[in-house]
């Protein structure tokens, strides 16, 4: 990891920006860690704040708050955590055309500036708008990751160790899939110090495991009244950490498949080895014929959005 390295996160006034930026602080990851936000008075509060807390913990990071996209330039690694929420009243539709929007406008700004930098994708819906900046920004595929898997497993670790109540620590739960009901939690791949799930918990709990983890976020949601951040947040940072320090990690990510899994022209969450120059390898996991199906289904769900894009003349073939 370059002592100079530097992290953008666009839209770090928000929740879930606020943690990626404050993560990468409070570990030293990056020299330099700029605030991208429309709001540039609280990003210049949250720099502060988090100025003083890395002092505290006495890392070599810098936060500042970014006053135009001119703070941007030279980026090792630009996180896009920006959307728009869905509200009440609002259509599948119009959520993602909207964020299509935000996710073109930012990535026109970045590519101007910083047109080595990798991208991290954290706004939803994210498998469909890691495509839009892949298409937008004309960058290496490789070099545009959606934040998903690692989110989603996470989930699932806990919903594990809660049913076992023993384990912490040493759970690996793998999913694959879309970030969404979609989603394709790996049974046969998650282990418990190397158990296989399946000699541990009934079937009955591992679909009720399953079922909690697909709907994580939306428990959330009913008991904050908000989309959660914590969680999301450190996982973006985890990559943002795998990039910069080169470390060939394996991790569930949305990538760019083209010819993997039988797929080209589509994003989706898959294993993938994370280094400096981004997506450096695609896993090819071995699937039965229930996790290939389900698999199928959650590519079909992005395939689903994307029509969209192009039925609005958003995308055009």
């Amino acid at each position: 990891m370059s002592s100079k390295s530097k992290v953008s996160i666009v839209g770090a006034g928000g929740n879930v920006g606020s943690i990626v930026a404050y993560s990468i602080a409070m570990q030293g990851l990056s020299h330099e860690v700029v605030l991208v936000d429309r709001d540039i008075e609280r990003a210049k509060g949250k720099a502060l704040d988090m100025n003083q807390a890395a002092s505290a913990v006495r890392t070599h990071s810098v936060v500042k708050a970014a006053e135009s996209y001119e703070d941007v330039r030279d980026s090792s690694v630009v996180v896009i955590t920006a959307g728009f929420p869905r509200k009440e009243g609002m259509s599948r539709d119009d959520l993602v055309m909207k964020n299509a929007e935000i996710i073109r406008d930012i990535v026109g700004n970045v590519k101007e500036v910083a047109p080595e930098a990798i991208l991290v994708i954290v706004t939803n819906p994210l498998d469909t708008m890691t495509y839009v900046a892949i298409r937008d920004s004309g960058f290496d595929p490789k070099k545009v990751i959606g934040m998903a898997g690692i989110l989603d497993g996470a989930r699932m670790t806990h919903f594990i160790h809660e049913k076992l109540g023993y384990g912490a620590g040493q759970i690996r739960a793998t999913v694959i899939g879309g970030h969404g009901d979609y989603m394709v939690p790996l049974i046969r791949y998650s282990t418990v110090a190397g158990i296989p799930l399946s000699d541990l918990l009934s079937y009955e709990d591992i679909a009720e495991i399953v079922q909690k983890t697909k709907h994580g976020g939306g428990d959330i949601i009913k008991l904050l009244g908000t989309s959660a951040y914590f969680a999301p947040g450190k996982a973006a940072a985890i990559i943002v950490e795998s990039i910069l320090k080169d470390s060939k990690k394996i991790y569930p990510c949305a990538t760019f498949l083209n010819g993997e899994y039988g797929y080209k022209d589509i994003v989706n969450g898959v294993p993938v080895m994370l280094g400096k120059n981004g997506v450096e390898k695609i896993i090819e996991v071995s699937l039965n014929e229930s996790e290939r199906n389900q698999f199928d289904r959650s590519v079909k769900s992005v395939q689903d959005l994307i029509k969209i894009l192009k039925k609005n003349q958003f995308i055009k073939d």
